[in-house]
């Protein structure tokens, strides 16, 4: 299996401008079965959605018509509207147009989140092309309960906008969240600024041996792709089972 990490800078507030950019990486970088993209791609990350979140539905739908034109699965985060209430929201789009939606769990009350969306009450497993997978968003990188492997998944993806002031967490938790849970672990961050910070990336894919299987560069919009080997995750666990002697639920 193929995955490309998409690694963008973000136009504040415009999904159509962004959603154009985020084709053109697209057609740059043929051939994956899975694209992914930051947290909130198409406005940037905003603690006060009213306005820009995703009401009408066209990052969704520009989602939808890119997994039909490519035959690949298309994923990341929007804000979106529903029933009045706003969700930091993941959207796994498969070629067929079936999508698993995943609502961010743990908001980043820091920052004022928590203010004016949602939290999503339940954690998400799902399969694709035979492989298991686990969503997260940004903050919840942060809580390796809710992360926790008791043998469910094969890749767990993190989306996010995640500032460079806190690079190195970044960086680390991505690496542990891979070694304790003995699974593949996808980070997409974005690049460049907001309103109120500055981003600079380190997307990469981390391996069950904590090791870094790509990366893109840091500080600029970049797309590395990845191939997911399963039988060698299987194979891993087999000998040297961790995931058998964690602790309970």
């Amino acid at each position: 299996m193929k995955i490309t990490l998409l690694q963008q800078d973000i136009v504040w507030g415009d999904p159509k401008a962004n959603c154009q950019r985020a084709s053109e990486a697209i057609d740059k970088n043929p051939g994956s079965d899975i694209y992914v993209l930051p947290e909130m791609f198409s406005t940037g990350f905003s603690t006060e959605p009213e306005g820009i979140a995703d009401e009408k539905g066209y990052s969704l739908n520009w989602m939808t018509e890119k997994a039909q034109q490519t035959g690949a699965a298309i994923c990341g985060s929007v804000a979106a509207e529903e029933f009045g209430r706003f969700y930091n929201r993941f959207y796994f789009v498969r070629p067929n147009g079936v999508e698993t939606v995943y609502d961010k769990h743990h908001l980043f009350t820091y920052g004022g989140e928590d203010r004016h969306f949602t939290a999503g009450k339940h954690r998400v497993v799902f399969g694709y092309a035979g492989k298991l997978f686990l969503p997260q968003i940004c903050y919840d990188l942060r809580f390796p309960c809710y992360s926790r492997n008791h043998k469910e998944y094969d890749v767990a993806i993190y989306v996010a906008s995640w500032p460079s002031v806190r690079q190195h967490a970044w960086d680390t938790l991505l690496r542990a969240r891979a070694i304790e849970n003995q699974c593949y672990v996808i980070g997409v961050n974005r690049v460049g600024d907001d309103p109120t910070c500055h981003y600079n990336g380190g997307s990469c894919v981390i391996d069950p041996w904590g090791e870094t299987v790509v990366a893109c560069e840091y500080g600029k919009e970049d797309a590395v792709t990845a191939e997911i080997d399963i039988e060698k995750l299987h194979e891993f666990r087999k000998k040297f089972p961790v995931l058998n002697d964690q602790d309970g639920r």
